[in-house]
């Protein structure tokens, strides 16, 4: 693609920061930077920040408020400052609160708005939303989606959507060459989600529960932290489990980068999804994936060539993935190979004039 000045370029950024570590903060972070370095002038309007009372974080009705109305003075201020908004948007609250009002401010102040929206539930959410939704859309210059399968979701209701994909940091996710289980009879595992209902941890803990009887010694990590940890620790404890399940607790991404490079096999069980940035940045580092073929996944890797998909819910379809990855060197070497391949799309000297364009095209 060509060069696109970018010299009188300001964008307003607009999105949540970490900590916590997930995947629309850690994109608003990164893409933060990157647009910096290129020399483009980036207002970058936190969504998440932190409350100017300390006291107000206790008081569940209150906090909201101490957020929003700093974000929301902000923002006014901000937004006859820049060339165009770039809203990192969500659905439900995260929409309400902070997208949809970015939408109307930069509509009033007649600057160009486009909507970066991401999340695997956005079709349940269009469905019993989209009559709220809709007007504000219709205010946007343009709505982007990080995967196909959102670009369907939004064309079902009538909304054209571009596709730019997520960017994955090949300098932090840095790739391991591999050609197979490190350890036979000690094999590694990771799974790097939330411990919420969504991501199906329970059906991982069970699919490990199945291979502990070939493999006595096997090893998984769980990294992620969440409401139903206590649950899963409990079904750890009740299938013996203790021994070969380590909760690590949330992870910032670049520890995360380093204990890709220390195990033999991602899994990623989740119920709902769209574009999950830890397939990706599993990818990026050389490791297979044993995933769910929900939502957009299928969108970003294909079965059998970069990545192992199964069903939902299915424990011993995802034990005998992962079986057949253990006993054959050759396809896990394949979807080493494929999947860094793959994962180059998403590297920022692929991406990034996909962005420059499109914000060169909107700007006011």
């Amino acid at each position: 693609m060509p060069q696109v000045d970018n010299s009188q370029l300001h964008v307003g950024l607009i999105g949540p920061l970490p900590p916590p570590f997930g995947g629309m903060a850690n994109q608003t972070k990164q893409l933060n930077s990157l647009l910096v370095t290129e020399g483009i002038a980036v207002t970058l309007i936190q969504t998440n920040a932190d409350y100017p009372v300390k006291w107000a974080t206790n008081i569940k009705g209150l906090r909201a408020i101490f957020r929003l109305i700093p974000y929301l003075i902000a923002l006014w201020k901000q937004a006859s400052h820049v060339d165009c908004l770039h809203i990192m948007a969500n659905s439900g609250w995260s929409w309400q609160l902070y997208a949809a009002p970015a939408v109307w401010i930069g509509w009033l102040k007649n600057v160009p708005v486009i909507v970066n929206y991401r999340g695997g539930e956005a079709e349940q959410y269009f469905r019993t939303s989209m009559k709220w939704v809709a007007p504000t859309l219709r205010k946007t210059s343009a709505i982007i989606v990080p995967s196909g399968f959102l670009a369907h979701v939004f064309d079902k209701f009538g909304f054209t959507a571009q596709v730019i994909p997520n960017i994955v940091d090949l300098h932090k996710f840095k790739f391991k060459q591999r050609t197979g289980v490190a350890d036979f009879d000690l094999p590694k595992l990771v799974i790097t989600r939330n411990l919420e209902k969504i991501y199906g941890i329970e059906t991982a803990i069970d699919a490990v529960a199945i291979l502990k009887r070939r493999f006595p010694k096997i090893k998984v990590f769980i990294a992620g932290s969440g409401p139903l940890q206590s649950v899963l620790v409990g079904q750890v404890e009740g299938l013996g489990l203790t021994e070969n399940v380590e909760f690590t607790g949330k992870l910032t991404p670049e520890q995360i980068a380093l204990l890709y490079q220390d195990v033999d096999i991602m899994l990623n069980p989740t119920t709902v999804d769209n574009m999950p940035n830890s397939v990706l940045e599993a990818l990026a580092n050389g490791l297979p994936v044993v995933t769910t073929n929900v939502g957009g996944i299928p969108y970003i890797v294909a079965d059998n060539e970069t990545a192992l998909l199964v069903e939902v819910n299915n424990p011993e379809m995802m034990a005998a993935k992962v079986e057949q990855l253990i006993d054959n060197p050759l396809l896990y070497q394949k979807l080493v190979l494929n999947g860094i391949a793959q994962v180059e799309n998403y590297d920022w000297k692929n991406v990034k004039y996909q962005w420059l364009n499109l914000y060169s095209k909107v700007a006011k």
